[in-house]
C-alpha cells in the first residue's frame, strides 16, 4: 500500500486519472468531506458519481476491512479506473465497483451509515434514494460545484426533514513555486452540504 497514514488527504497526483474522467476530488475537499461524513470502522458507505474513485479510496481507508463502500458511476470508463486506484491503494476487498445510474443500482443495496454524493445528473432523485438507504443517524454529504445544484440539494434536504443541514462553501488556492516567488492559484470553489437522517 502506498498510503501508510489514517488521516485522509492523500496527494491528487497519487491517483490514476483519465483525461475522460472528472477527478480526482482535490485533496482539500475530499478531506473535509470524509470529515463530514464521520466514517467509523465498519461503517457501510455509498459514492455516487465516484469519477476515478479518489473518495472511495479514502473512505474505504477510514472503514477499514470490516466496512464497505459501494462505488457508483454510470461511466464505465470511470468505473475501470475506480477499480486500478483501488488496487493501487489495496482496499479491493472492501469496495464493490457498480456500473449504472445511481438511483436505480441503490435500490438492491443494504442499509448504509453514509452516502456521498460527488456528482448526478438526477441529484433529488439521487437525494431521495439515498434517504430511503440511510440508517437512522446516517449522513448525506453532497459535493456541488454550481449554485444551482447546492440550492437543490437544500431544498431537498429540507423537504426530506434532515437534521444538521450544514451548508459549507469552501474555496481553496495552492502555491505555485515561480523564480519570483510563491503564486497563489485559486481552485473552483466547492458548496459542501451535510444532513443527518433523524
Amino acid at each position: 500500500m502506498i498510503w501508510i497514514y489514517k488521516t485522509p488527504g492523500i496527494p491528487d497526483e497519487l491517483f490514476i486519472t483519465s483525461d475522460n474522467v472528472p477527478g480526482p476530488t482535490k485533496e482539500e475537499i475530499r478531506v473535509i468531506t470524509i470529515s463530514k461524513a464521520r466514517l467509523r470502522e465498519g461503517d457501510y458507505l455509498v459514492d455516487v458519481g465516484c469519477g476515478v474513485g479518489s473518495i472511495t479510496v479514502e473512505a474505504a481507508l477510514q472503514v477499514g476491512r470490516t466496512g464497505k463502500v459501494f462505488a457508483i458511476d454510470e461511466d464505465e470508463e470511470a468505473v475501470r479506473i475506480t477499480g486500478w486506484n483501488i488496487s493501487k491503494f489495496g482496499v479491493q476487498d472492501t469496495v464493490q465497483l457498480i456500473n449504472g445510474k445511481a438511483p436505480e443500482v441503490m435500490q438492491a443495496l443494504p442499509p448504509v451509515d453514509a452516502v456521498i454524493v460527488g456528482g448526478s445528473r438526477s441529484i433529488t432523485d439521487v437525494l431521495r434514494v439515498s434517504y430511503a438507504k440511510l440508517k437512522a443517524g446516517g449522513r448525506l454529504v453532497v459535493n456541488a460545484i454550481t449554485l444551482e445544484t447546492a440550492y437543490e440539494v437544500v431544498k431537498t434536504m429540507r423537504e426530506l426533514n434532515l437534521a444538521n443541514l450544514d451548508v459549507v462553501n469552501v474555496s481553496v488556492a495552492r502555491g505555485r513555486f515561480t523564480d519570483a516567488g510563491v503564486m497563489m492559484l485559486a481552485r473552483n470553489p466547492i458548496t459542501i452540504i451535510s444532513a443527518v437522517k433523524p
